[in-house]
């Protein structure tokens, strides 16, 4: 059973990290949701968003719970995750969904290993605000239309989804230097945790996402 999890800094660190996250993503699929083809596809992505903000509520709770005020626990983090979306802004519907269904599982997959160094409540707080299956699923659906209806589609995907990932990276060390630590010192927590292990599932858990949705890695 995990230890309580005391309102430490890195703990709060890392929770506004995610909190931003899904400030983000909310503020993203709501704009997104204007390039869907069709009021059926828009309301799924508006219902996605919906679920991003009733995840910052969540998570903003939380650091209150701690002491912390959400905007201070946020606030390092603004300048290297606003770049990324800055620069990676979809110009068309299948552009959207690759960056929901790429970009939000590489973060998904990092947290879910990241949260098994915390302690309760905070460990499985940070994995139910972790995207629903549904939501990749759809999204996957959505690029294999796109493929279907225009083959050549993949490719330019393809090429999407590889910047996607490398704006990730580039962005990661802005991250890492913001939290004064914090990911690092979570991470050191877990007595097994083999970093270059880590990032080969994550780099493999990408590649097999890109098959799935018929994209090449």
């Amino acid at each position: 059973m995990s230890a309580p999890t005391t309102p430490g800094s890195a703990v709060a660190d890392l929770l506004g990290l995610v909190a931003l996250g899904e400030l983000l993503a909310f503020e993203r699929m709501a704009g997104d949701a204007r390039l869907a083809p069709d009021l059926r596809r828009r309301a799924a992505l508006g219902e996605m968003a919906a679920a991003e903000i009733a995840n910052y509520r969540r998570l903003a709770a939380r650091l209150a719970t701690l002491g912390v005020p959400p905007e201070e626990a946020m606030r390092p983090y603004v300048e290297a995750l606003q770049a990324y979306h800055d620069s990676t802004e979809p110009r068309d519907w299948a552009e959207a969904v690759t960056k929901a269904y790429v970009g939000d599982a590489i973060t998904d997959d990092f947290l879910r290993e990241i949260a098994g160094a915390l302690g309760e409540p905070d460990r499985q707080l940070v994995l139910d605000v972790l995207h629903e299956s549904r939501y990749a699923e759809f999204a996957a659906a959505e690029i294999r239309l796109a493929i279907e209806a225009e083959p050549r589609v993949a490719h330019r995907l393809s090429m999407w989804a590889r910047r996607l990932v490398g704006e990730a990276l580039s962005q990661a060390g802005r991250v890492a230097a913001a939290d004064r630590g914090a990911l690092t010192a979570l991470i050191a927590q877990g007595e097994r945790v083999d970093v270059q292990a880590l990032f080969r599932r994550l780099i493999a858990a990408h590649t097999e996402r890109m098959a799935a949705a018929g994209l090449n890695n």
